[in-house]
């Protein structure tokens, strides 16, 4: 069983194909690197082929296209006041690039590019610093008015600062845990049931793998919520940058 474990964890290693340092800079190719490309080239792909021919009355193809880019848009028009408009572009290739990246582990044999720290934490810190140059763009110094929320007594200051500041240090961390929590929970259960269906007696295997059935169910909707919750979150923490504190 031992084996089995450890070879439901190899879902989970980084293996470097080629080695590249330039400096210190390390850009070896890895399977994360290679299975991301993959995403990028098979979502641009679908997309492409689902608005190849558009029509007026669209086909199954098409329609799934426009309601994946209609909802994604309605949030961000909903989570961004006002300027909504100027963010969907960034929020849709977000969007379809995150799914990408949850469905493509489920594909026997692959590699889910969300499952690593490094990849959702970059994802996060990515939007973290975007939202934070747009505050400092669009307000400057008075971006630090947020870390001293009004009607707050002077006398309070120095406690609520410091929790204001933390509070918000920690956007990164938590959108970057919280999908990678996700995948790798939802992927390793999905090892588990694969283990134990091919460990069980015959009579019974039908049980864990009818499970794994199941499971890949729930995993197709929980890759959907979590790249959603993903791009609600970014929405809001950009949406707080260009409100006036």
């Amino acid at each position: 069983m031992s084996m089995n474990m450890g070879s439901t964890l190899e879902h989970f290693k980084v293996i470097i194909y080629q080695d590249i340092h330039l400096g210190p800079l390390d850009i070896s190719i890895s399977n994360t690197a290679v299975y991301m490309w993959i995403t990028i080239g098979l979502v641009a792909l679908s997309l492409y082929l689902m608005m190849l021919r558009p029509k007026l009355v669209p086909g199954t193809a098409q329609l799934l296209a426009e309601m994946l880019y209609g909802f994604v848009a309605r949030q961000t028009r909903l989570n961004i006041h006002d300027e909504g408009d100027r963010f969907i572009p960034l929020m849709f290739t977000l969007f379809t690039f995150i799914l990408g990246c949850n469905l493509i582990g489920l594909i026997p044999g692959a590699f889910t590019p969300t499952s690593q720290l490094a990849v959702t934490g970059t994802l996060a810190i990515g939007i973290f610093l975007f939202a934070t140059g747009l505050r400092f763009y669009r307000h400057g110094w008075g971006f630090f008015h947020a870390f001293a929320p009004q009607g707050v007594p002077k006398i309070m200051l120095p406690l609520m600062v410091p929790i204001e500041l933390i509070s918000f240090l920690a956007r990164p961390v938590t959108l970057a845990l919280r999908l990678f929590a996700n995948m790798t929970a939802g992927h390793m259960a999905l090892g588990v049931l694969a283990v134990l269906g091919l460990a069980a007696p015959w009579f019974i295997q039908w049980l864990p793998l009818g499970f794994t059935v199941v499971q890949i169910a729930l995993e197709m909707i929980i890759a959907f919520i979590q790249a959603y919750i993903f791009v609600v979150l970014s929405c809001v923490y950009i949406d707080d940058a260009l409100v006036d504190h």
